[in-house]
């Protein structure tokens, strides 16, 4: 398109990926524009139902705009919401909750949960990082991808990486660049345990022994352990074997949980903890209570929760995720605790042995595709509490719909888990009961 005559508008709200809308006339997205902010806008780029917008100036800011921490915000694509205020990032992650409940699921929660929020610094322990050797600038780089290209940000640090990894970057870097397979490393995968940090090299070409001595180097140097990734996920090796499994602790609930460097814990460790916490006090689980605890991965919450229940069942699609799951059952002496792998992306054979057992409560946390799969199986379990945490609105909007609507189960509460602070993705955790078929209606949340 032509250039554009530079517009003033009023932002009215935030789009998903943390754009501001403009409205009046075609409707405009403004990355960096916050609602309420009165802007100097050029249209840079035009699609059927809305137009993409550069932000020239802002005229009048908002109360909740901030100075972002990063100096690579508005470039790197991994943080959207640097330049809105904690609170008010919550504010407009809950409303976008209570809007997709209404619009897609045609229900609201009996009560609004308070959000629940951690560190919103150095808190991100799970990671992937790209790297791309840059000819042009001879040396690699690594970070998240660009905001607005499909190239890897060059960082130099990084505000949400949890430490040591947020401070690395720049002698991480370094470190590639002298290697001979500097052209071979696409990504890096990020685990921080309680006691150890692990970087995955995905190598596409075997690491001469120069490159294994420099490797080993960095390592010893920065106290992280380092791993490689010649091909999928059960490739990954230790660099120099054998390697100590990583672990993290729920310390209220007595539990220390080991992981593999690439498999699924919860990013925000502190918000995790605080969240099984929540999970516990919703369910209101005693001795006579059996909880089926679906996307179990290596146990996070069904063995924290069997420590008040009198049965806990972890299902799981992933065999080594099932066996981490066992096994850290035995190490923490969970002897009421028990694991069954299953495929939950299709609906569940009711002949299958954890099928046929009897549940008082039930707990999803799947992936961002939703459970829609099992929901009718759910519901024929008949249990007195569903708990579903999800990652994505959308998907869980969608499901409570059915659960609601067609299954007779009452929502009874909602909220929003801030487990990715300055980032516009969230979970939230939704709470049924079984009975009650008439959809609630409630005012927004406070």
């Amino acid at each position: 398109m032509s250039a554009a005559a530079a517009e003033t508008a009023l932002v009215t709200g935030l789009t998903r990926d943390g754009e501001g809308v403009v409205r009046g006339g075609k409707t405009a997205f403004v990355a960096g524009a916050l609602p309420g902010e009165r802007i100097r806008l050029r249209r840079t780029r035009r699609h059927r139902q809305h137009d993409d917008a550069e932000l020239l100036e802002v005229l009048e800011p908002s109360g909740a705009r901030v100075a972002p921490r990063c100096a690579h915000f508005g470039v790197c694509g991994g943080c959207a919401l640097q330049h809105l205020a904690p609170a008010a990032q919550l504010e407009a992650k809950q409303t976008e909750l209570a809007e997709t409940l209404a619009r897609v699921a045609r229900v609201q929660p009996a009560r609004w949960l308070a959000p629940l929020a951690g560190p919103v610094w150095a808190y991100r322990r799970r990671a992937r990082l790209g790297v791309k050797f840059v000819r042009k600038k001879g040396c690699v780089v690594v970070g998240f991808r660009e905001r607005a290209a499909p190239y890897v940000a060059q960082l130099t640090r990084c505000e949400v990486l949890a430490a040591p990894v947020g401070e690395l970057i720049a002698p991480l870097a370094a470190m590639l660049t002298e290697l001979s397979v500097r052209e071979q490393v696409p990504q890096i995968e990020v685990a921080v345990a309680d006691h150890a940090t692990a970087l995955v090299l995905r190598v596409l070409s075997a690491p001469s022994e120069a490159d294994a001595a420099r490797l080993r180097q960095f390592g010893a140097a920065y106290g992280v352990r380092l791993y490689l990734q010649p091909a999928g996920l059960q490739s990954v090796v230790p660099l120099d074997p054998p390697a100590e499994p990583l672990r993290y602790t729920l310390a209220r609930f007595g539990v220390e949980l080991e992981f593999g460097p690439v498999e699924f814990i919860q990013v925000n460790g502190a918000v995790n903890e605080g969240l099984v916490e929540r999970a516990a006090q919703l369910l209101e689980l005693d001795g006579a209570s059996r909880l089926l605890d679906l996307y179990c991965g290596v146990g996070n919450f069904t063995l924290a929760l069997a420590r008040s229940a009198g049965r806990g069942v972890g299902v799981e699609g992933d065999s080594a995720l099932i066996e981490r799951a066992r096994g850290n059952a035995g190490r923490n002496g969970i002897a009421n605790a028990e694991f069954h792998l299953a495929n939950l992306a299709t609906p569940p054979d009711a002949t299958l042995s954890w099928m046929r057992q009897a549940y008082t409560h039930v707990l999803l946390d799947p992936p961002r595709t939703g459970a829609p799969a099992v929901l009718a199986a759910v519901a024929a379990l008949a249990p007195q509490r569903v708990l579903y945490i999800s990652c994505h609105p959308g998907s869980l909007a969608r499901d409570l719909s059915v659960l609601v609507h067609e299954h007779g189960f009452a929502l009874r509460a909602a909220g929003i888990v801030d487990m990715f602070p300055h980032t516009t993705h969230f979970e939230s955790l939704a709470l049924l009961t079984s009975g009650g078929r008439r959809a609630q209606r409630t005012a927004s949340p406070a």
